[in-house]
């Protein structure tokens, strides 16, 4: 499945705004241009047990937009006003909350945000239509599993009693099993996660986030998705002074639509055009560690 050929386009910063009441008749034209990039996707934290949709759309400066789900039910409209108005807005990111499974059942979740195609729709400053059609799919990773710490077995969670001390000293190696499969019982679980695009869904990337305890600093590392561990060097452990750190392990798969095609978005760089995997949907699992004084 192949979407619009659309320019590659740096990224900028952006906010909303409170939503008013506003109709825009929009044309009925093919030929409408998309946004330089329009994503939906879920993300999973297996370790707390909750979901969550998150949202990207970025492209020149627009004043207004409006997501649509596959039955053309309005989701999300935002219209700039003011100063801001003037500006325009280029991109915008968002997520939404995340409440654990005991307090919205993860049927219930998916049932609001139906599987298929959204449309997401925008008018800029000079008054142009922008559309780009995004698919939401239910296939959820599996999260990263097998975890071990310096060769130690990672706990499942950071409420443990005693979490295991670690030697810095040669820094710390991360290593987890290859993801394989969808999520067994979230979403809609399919297949093998196979290798070669047009046979079924692959990681596109593991992404490690380490937080070290009561201070600011934070660390991420995005690693290929045929890589399975991650190292960072000793001098890290020197911004802690209770020695303690969060590290979080996430997957990122690419799309299948409903026909089980993987979605390639089609790129213009200078003149040429890139087929790209579209990232997908993630997972995630949190643990701890304490650095062995």
């Amino acid at each position: 499945m192949k979407y619009p050929t659309i320019p590659l386009f740096v990224l900028a910063a952006a906010m909303s705004v409170p939503t008013l009441a506003f109709a825009w008749n929009w044309d009925d034209d093919d030929d409408e241009e998309p946004f330089e990039e329009a994503r939906l996707f879920f993300e999973l934290n297996d370790t707390d047990g909750d979901l969550g949709i998150h949202g990207k759309v970025d492209g020149d400066e627009w004043k207004y937009l409006e997501i649509e789900d596959p039955y053309d039910r309005k989701m999300m409209n935002l219209w700039i006003r003011g100063r801001l108005r003037r500006q325009g807005l280029t991109e915008l990111f968002f997520e939404s909350a995340e409440p654990t499974f005991d307090e919205l059942d993860p049927e219930k979740f998916f049932k609001r945000f139906p599987q298929g195609e959204y449309d997401i729709e925008g008018i800029t400053l000079d008054g142009e239509e922008r559309e780009s059609e995004v698919y939401l799919s239910h296939v959820i990773p599996a999260a990263p599993a097998g975890i071990t710490i310096n060769g130690t077995a990672a706990p499942a969670n950071c409420d443990v009693e005693e979490l295991p001390e670690i030697d810095p000293s040669g820094g710390v190696t991360l290593v987890w099993n290859p993801v394989t499969h969808s999520h067994a019982t979230l979403g809609s679980p399919t297949s093998t996660l196979l290798s070669s695009i047009g046979e079924g869904i692959e990681v596109v990337y593991y992404e490690v986030v380490v937080e070290v305890d009561e201070t600011p600093f934070k660390t991420s590392a995005f690693i290929p998705g045929d890589v399975t561990q991650w190292t960072f060097p000793a001098e890290m452990f020197d911004l802690s002074e209770e020695g303690e750190y969060k590290f979080e392990i996430l997957v990122r798969t690419n799309i299948v639509d409903d026909d089980g095609e993987v979605v390639i978005l089609e790129l213009e760089d200078d003149g040429e055009i890139i087929e790209q995997v579209v990232p997908g949907n993630k997972s995630a699992v949190e643990s701890c560690f304490a650095v062995a004084e």
